[in-house]
């Protein structure tokens, strides 16, 4: 049996449009996707081999979920975004051998950008 391949993660958040301009702006790249067309309640961005997906639904689920995100230089995440957002880990070592720092978007998921 062959080994899950993650390529698609969705999160649910309350305000689609201010979470697209977040995202738009955390991640550098415009949000893809919009469905449906007229009234969207999704978008996605394409991270690598990996899509990033906003969806808004009324009621809302529950939301919450952590995400960490690979990236070649930790530091210069930090140094860009660390300081104008919900920081719940500030840039450090681990014990295990990472640099890692993770901070909260507006609806309360939490994205940690680690460092091999």
């Amino acid at each position: 049996m062959d080994v899950p391949r993650m390529t698609h993660v969705r999160i649910n958040v309350r305000d689609l449009a201010a979470a697209i301009q977040w995202y738009e702006q955390l991640f550098g790249v415009p949000a893809e996707g919009h469905w449906p067309p007229d009234a969207p309640t999704y978008v996605h961005f394409t991270l690598g081999p990996t899509q990033f997906a906003l969806g808004r639904y009324d009621p809302a689920p529950a939301i919450g979920a952590r995400f960490n995100f690979e990236v070649r230089d930790v530091d210069a995440w930090w140094a860009h975004i660390g300081p104008v957002t919900d920081v719940i880990e500030p840039l450090f070592d681990t014990p295990y051998g990472t640099r890692k720092f993770t901070i909260r978007d507006p609806d309360g998921n939490e994205l940690g950008f680690v460092q091999a």
